[in-house]
């Protein structure tokens, strides 16, 4: 007797290989038939004229604090995504430790949001174990953070790590792959991460080859410095002997545009000499981050608290302002090659919400004074907590990273919903589907479905999932390949999409025709250190 039949459905396995018809049965929360199923079963659901495919997995994304403040996680099972990965770009709310906590919080505050419940933990174990009690109905996994490590160690100073400051990051590594973290990721364009070299990171790289772990990076430069900044993420990997995954490749600012075709270049060759390397991007023509990351690196040093003091001086404003209007060498400054029109405002605290959805340019001339001008003031009016929607790409170099046999597909959404966050949020997965599978052709359904199931479950060292495979989790979503949508936009983008008809976390319906049944079956996914273990919560 099985749990489940899911039956003539259009079987998308995950593998690449053509779709074929079939049934799909499930016991125990695993796979256990895939093909023709005539055993007797408690439930039975037909699946005609629509896709049996994997679960989608979100392999970059910044719901580190959303899983625990919001479990049922609605947000991306209506997208028929059941597993997710935190801790990217180098954030992470853990390790949280006595002294460092403030600039911790202020740090990821931006991008990965908030939480009303309380930080219960200290370590990356204690965070992990407080997801495994938060009950999400979607599994999660999880990075250790550099960011998050520097800061507890060094706090926000622009220096090297001394010895001893080194040796207590790789202590906290260990701990963080120990317990269960699928590897490290850095965030080279934030601070603290930008402060460090590439030779100590390749140092602090060396914990990694014992555990498998892999080296996830936001790039130090994804403008002019494009080529340079993955020579050097490229360089860290082959010192260390790790395997390398580069975030959310783009080419941003118009002058750029194109050089993600030497990127992709480069990734090939990286391979060709047997380094593992790989990389992600979202099926978006704009990104959103944090409106403090268009100021120059040094402004940021001591952490926000700071850079907000040096703000407030006239002399250091007029300086942060001439640095702005000009291209610099050392990093990159999208401004001058993208414009004030192309930052708007998505995030910001209930006194300003007027000004969501507004580019910086917009407001500026409403007020009459210098766009530049207009974001420092309303940092300081924020506390610095302003969230953005960066339009800073071409669709001709989304498109072609898409298409790449490296690439997988992910959402990089931030872990706040409020105001007019980034549409990526609500449709990534849906969108792929609608734009670059239906419409464009840009990939066919099996090649769309590899990208965000088995590839990033083979990356991510996710152990039996995102295979239609006996013995693999049963991780399903059911979906109408002729009418999925994404119905989130820049101005609009607070809405489900359509087309996700059922989604199955572990074997146990979690949603049905648009209802969260609030299950909380997920998992924490712990990595899996080789592809043949069996899988564990």
């Amino acid at each position: 007797m099985l749990d489940l039949v899911i039956k003539n459905g259009r079987i998308i396995d995950g593998t690449g290989n053509p779709w074929f018809l079939g049934d799909v049965g499930v016991k125990n929360g695993e796979i256990t038939h895939v093909g023709t199923v005539d055993v007797e079963s408690k439930d039975v659901l037909d699946a005609k004229r629509q896709v049996i495919s994997p679960g989608f997995i979100d392999g970059h994304s910044h719901s580190d604090l959303l899983v625990i403040d919001d479990p049922c996680m609605d947000i991306k099972l209506q997208q028929g995504v059941t597993t997710e990965v935190v801790g990217n770009c180098g954030l992470a709310p853990a390790p949280f430790l006595e002294g460092k906590g403030d600039l911790l919080q202020q740090y990821i505050g931006p991008v990965i949001g908030e939480t009303a419940k309380p930080w219960s933990w200290s370590s990356i174990e204690e965070y992990i174990q407080t997801l495994v009690v938060s009950n999400t109905s979607e599994n999660v996994a999880t990075y250790v953070a550099h960011g998050a490590l520097r800061i507890a160690v060094m706090g926000f100073e622009n220096r090297p790590a001394t010895r001893t400051e080194l040796s207590q990051m790789k202590h906290l590594l260990n701990e963080g792959m120990k317990a269960g973290a699928i590897g490290l990721s850095i965030g080279l364009l934030y601070s603290p991460g930008r402060y460090s070299s590439k030779e100590e990171l390749a140092e602090l790289c060396e914990v990694l080859p014992a555990y498998n772990g892999l080296l996830s990076t936001h790039i130090r430069g994804e403008g002019n410095n494009l080529i340079e900044s993955v020579k050097e993420v490229i360089w860290i990997a082959e010192r260390a002997g790790i395997s390398l995954h580069i975030s959310h490749l783009k080419a941003a600012g118009k002058r750029n545009w194109g050089m993600v075709s030497k990127a992709l270049e480069m990734i090939e060759d990286g391979r060709a000499r047997g380094l593992d390397v790989t990389c992600d991007v979202y099926p978006y023509e704009a990104g959103s981050t944090m409106l403090s990351t268009v100021l120059p690196p040094w402004t940021l040093e001591g952490g926000m608290a700071e850079c907000l003091d040096r703000i407030r001086k006239p002399e250091v404003r007029e300086k942060i302002k001439a640095e702005l209007s000009e291209e610099q060498e050392e990093w990159d400054n999208l401004i001058v090659s993208t414009g004030w029109d192309s930052v708007v405002i998505s995030a910001v605290s209930e006194n300003n919400q007027h000004l969501e959805g507004q580019s910086i340019e917009a407001i500026s001339q409403s007020l009459g004074q210098d766009p530049a001008d207009t974001a420092l003031d309303l940092l300081l009016k924020e506390d610095g907590n302003v969230s953005i929607v960066f339009f800073h790409m071409s669709e001709s170099d989304v498109e072609q990273v898409l298409a790449s046999d490296y690439s997988l597909i992910i959402s990089d959404s931030l872990g706040c919903s409020t105001g007019k966050p980034h549409p990526r949020t609500y449709g990534t997965f849906p969108r792929i589907f609608e734009t670059y599978v239906r419409e464009k052709k840009t990939l066919n359904l099996e090649q769309a479905i590899r990208k965000v199931t088995s590839f990033p479950v083979q990356r991510f060292l996710l152990g039996n999932r995102g295979l239609l495979k006996p013995g693999y989790a049963a991780d399903i979503t059911i979906f109408n390949p002729e009418t999925i949508k994404a119905t989130a936009t820049y101005q609009d983008p607070i809405h489900y999409p359509t087309g996700v008809d059922h989604v199955f976390v572990n074997g146990i319906k979690t949603v049905s025709q648009n209802e969260n049944l609030k299950t909380n079956n997920g998992s924490m996914i712990r990595a899996q250190r080789t592809l043949q273990c069996s899988r564990h919560h």
